[in-house]
């Protein structure tokens, strides 16, 4: 059991022994009090004042009378309608930093199962490039999906992709008309050159309207199997998952299973004709829809007058496919916040149809990432493409890398330079709550003050280079044993900001298990900021190398602590974390 947990667990117990109250309804009373009292969890008696018809006061003097020193608790006392719990943090530090050692890279980690999760996101279509606003998606899935798995949760990491439709279409008139059916010689990457054949094909096709049918046509080829069509398609879908594949690589993901729209066509206009021969669905002017205006959802088309299915029918398809294959308890969709309206006509849907999936699909939506001039549009080509954002980001890592360290070999360079590039833009898009738009800021999400990626990454880099120095080797894995056999000395840490590292370092299990509840990995990096920040002042103010024996050995302790809960942090943000910067 956590020390955390332990004291909590002792503050239930102490409670139902003095106020003979169910623990169930005291854990649903805890609450944790505010930074001033400097207690560390408060019973509120407002709700038993009400029932028991007493002063609040009274039965709060009551209750912290009969409370005596016990297990993790070191005091309780009544101030107003509230008791509060002081946990014994001589016997907590202990207990935290022990455990930290014993579990290092399992510290944090839930050890119940708590069921299967898929975690559907990234999103990316084929023939497109792979912006900035993929990038938000692909990290805040991935984050998610570490952040579910540490909690206790089975995940099955899924991304469905858009092959087929208007917008492959418009690529391929461009590949065919624009390109004769070629990619340019020497392009390091023909899926990158295809979202410029897009946006090429975007711009024609906005500016004549034969365009706009030529593709059309190609758009219906394409549906009726045209054996060309078909080849230039399949030519060119190749070039995109290959392209995507090596952004998967950057991001750490490894998906369980990529869904398709040109998989899931035909079986979703299956399921959009059984709605309409049970009358969950009709027709109207030819398409078929569900007309939920009565539920204020207004009306959901599955097919077009001409047969077609759209996107609606497709999910339909696409949700008894993802139950079939894997019977997850939840299938969490990673949208964008625009789709909140379609995703709920979309689940009322699945509930009508009574279909497996009905009550396990979640939308988890979040906003746009902006650039300083406003929002991005791709048909225009004014985006910031990920391959030019990661290439800059690099390169600024690079450059901070170089100015403390000259003399670095170009291959560790270059290694630690993606390691902090790529960090920075993970973290700069999960630093932010789903709720908020980010206006991304390359200068500042590269920067290693406070609030950023590399700062974290900094943090870690100055634990590592406290413990080689300790240990006289660069090699990390032989401090373990020595570590362990330092416990013992950490009864002398007795100053403010030492005290302050490990009650937060004590919060981290806490930290994931909210994470995971609220689906929001801001929780996490939030977190992993305050850290940094109460382990730089800890690093500016004591010594560790240079102090007393007993002292120094017990801030050892200390110091690889961080080491490991900030290395796990930083991996549930999808973070490399470098030991040299």
């Amino acid at each position: 059991m956590m020390p955390s947990s332990r004291f909590r667990f002792d503050v239930v117990d102490a409670i139902h022994a003095a106020a003979d109250l169910p623990r169930s309804e005291i854990e649903e009373l805890l609450e944790k009090p505010p930074g001033g009292i400097g207690a560390d969890l408060a019973l509120p008696c407002f709700l038993l004042a009400k029932s028991q018809h007493k002063d609040p006061r009274l039965i709060a003097r009551e209750i912290a009378d009969k409370i005596k020193p016990t297990g993790m608790i070191r005091e309780a006392n009544a101030i107003g309608a509230y008791v509060n719990f002081y946990a014994d943090w001589d016997r907590m530090n202990i207990a935290v930093l022990q455990q930290i050692a014993d579990r290092n890279k399992d510290f944090g980690k839930a050890a119940k199962p708590k069921g299967k999760v898929m975690v559907e996101f990234c999103h990316a279509n084929t023939h497109k490039a792979f912006h900035i606003g993929h990038v938000r998606n692909i990290s805040y899935g991935e984050s998610l999906s570490r952040i579910l798995e540490a909690a206790g949760y089975r995940v099955v990491r899924a991304n469905y992709q858009g092959d087929i439709g208007p917008h492959v279409a418009k690529c391929l008139w461009g590949f065919i008309k624009l390109h004769k059916g070629r990619a340019p010689k020497g392009k390091e990457s023909k899926g990158r050159w295809l979202g410029e054949v897009y946006a090429e094909a975007s711009r024609k096709a906005k500016e004549s309207e034969k365009v706009g049918k030529e593709a059309e046509e190609i758009n219906s080829k394409l549906y009726a199997r045209d054996k060309k069509i078909l080849a230039a398609w399949k030519k060119t879908r190749s070039w995109s998952l290959g392209y995507f594949k090596d952004i998967y690589r950057d991001f750490g993901v490894k998906f369980n299973r990529l869904y398709f729209e040109s998989e899931v066509e035909k079986p979703g206009a299956k399921a959009a004709k059984e709605l309409l021969r049970r009358k969950i669905a009709k027709k109207s002017d030819g398409a078929v829809i569900v007309d939920l205006n009565s539920e204020d959802l207004g009306v959901f088309v599955l097919l077009t007058k001409e047969g077609n299915p759209l996107y609606s029918a497709k999910d339909l398809g696409l949700a008894a496919l993802q139950m079939k294959e894997y019977r997850p308890d939840r299938i969490v969709h990673v949208v964008g916040s625009e789709q909140k309206h379609y995703f709920n006509q979309l689940f009322r849907t699945l509930e009508l149809a009574k279909s497996p999936a009905a009550g396990r699909e979640e939308h988890l939506s979040y906003e746009l990432v902006n650039l300083p001039t406003g929002k991005m549009k791709s048909r225009e080509g004014s985006v910031i493409l990920y391959d030019d954002l990661r290439d800059e980001m690099v390169r600024l890592a690079e450059k901070e890398s170089l100015k403390k360290n000259p003399k670095m070999k170009k291959r560790q360079l270059k290694k630690i330079a993606e390691q902090v590039g790529l960090g920075a833009i993970k973290f700069s898009m999960l630093n932010t709550g789903p709720d908020k738009v980010i206006v991304f800021d390359p200068q500042k999400a590269a920067s290693i003050d406070e609030n950023s990626g590399p700062y974290l990454q900094y943090a870690y880099t100055r634990a590592c280079s406290i413990m080689s120095k300790a240990s006289g080797t660069k090699k990390r894995e032989k401090l373990a044993a020595p570590i362990k056999n330092l416990i013992r000395d950490v009864g002398m840490l007795k100053e403010e900001k030492e005290l302050a590292l490990i009650k937060i370092l004590n919060e981290f299990p806490d930290v994931v298990e909210q994470a995971a509840r609220l689906m929001h990995p801001h929780v996490v990096a939030g977190y992993a900021t305050r850290l940094a920040i109460t382990f730089n002042e800890f690093y500016e103010m004591l010594p560790v190398l240079k102090a007393e024996e007993d002292v120094r050995n017990a801030r050892l302790v200390l110091v690889e602590a961080v080491r490991a809960v900030m290395r796990n942090a930083l991996h549930l943000l999808g973070m490399e974390a470098p030991e040299k910067m």
